[in-house]
């Protein structure tokens, strides 16, 4: 996320990106990220946008959920897996899902349970999605996504009730942070509330 922020602050734009523990539960996340953003809108008034990768759209998800902010703004997820992942499912059919994904492993798969669905919450302020359709291995990922998928999440598992904008990109789910396209077209969504 370094070049997204290097491309948003000469943009005028405040940046907190904050390293939680990925391998923590959705609570603990919750709960170190809750008095940081906080501390975040107190020293930056105005409105407060959340850009996102992969597991981290389901984390701001919670987050609106459980603390939303006063002053949210935009959202802009990139390659988040809001209806899960068949990756996920098959790694659960292994039992290597914790040991992989740890705990967080539930929210990640296909089928969750009406209480994780409830902590990710409903969808009601702008969002804009962007998925990738380009996996570094062609074969791989087949075996386990169906349709058009960036390596780890497919296109269609992106998409959510209550988004505002949704683009695919020629991007792989791990490069496509730095991809100067999606950077362009976070920025795009940012300031208009639509993608360019």
């Amino acid at each position: 996320m370094r070049s997204v922020a290097a491309a948003l602050r000469p943009a005028g734009y405040a940046i907190l990106s904050p390293w939680y523990n990925s391998r923590g539960t959705m609570s603990e996340i919750l709960a170190w990220l809750q008095p940081r953003i906080r501390a975040f809108t107190r020293e930056h008034p105005g409105p407060l946008h959340f850009v996102t990768h992969s597991l981290g759209g389901l984390v701001t998800r919670a987050y609106i959920t459980a603390h939303r902010p006063e002053s949210l703004g935009r959202v802009v997820m990139l390659a988040p897996p809001n209806s899960g992942s068949n990756l996920a499912d098959a790694l659960q059919s292994l039992r290597l899902d914790n040991l992989i994904l740890g705990p967080n492993s539930a929210h990640l798969r296909t089928r969750r349970t009406p209480a994780e669905e409830r902590q990710l919450g409903t969808v009601d302020y702008p969002l804009g999605i962007i998925a990738g359709d380009r996996p570094f291995d062609p074969i791989l990922p087949r075996l386990f996504l169906p349709g058009a998928n960036d390596g780890k999440v497919c296109v269609a598992a992106t998409k959510i009730e209550g988004m505002t904008g949704h683009i695919t990109l020629p991007v792989q789910h791990t490069m496509m942070v730095g991809d100067k396209r999606v950077i362009a077209q976070t920025l795009a969504f940012l300031e208009s509330g639509m993608f360019a």
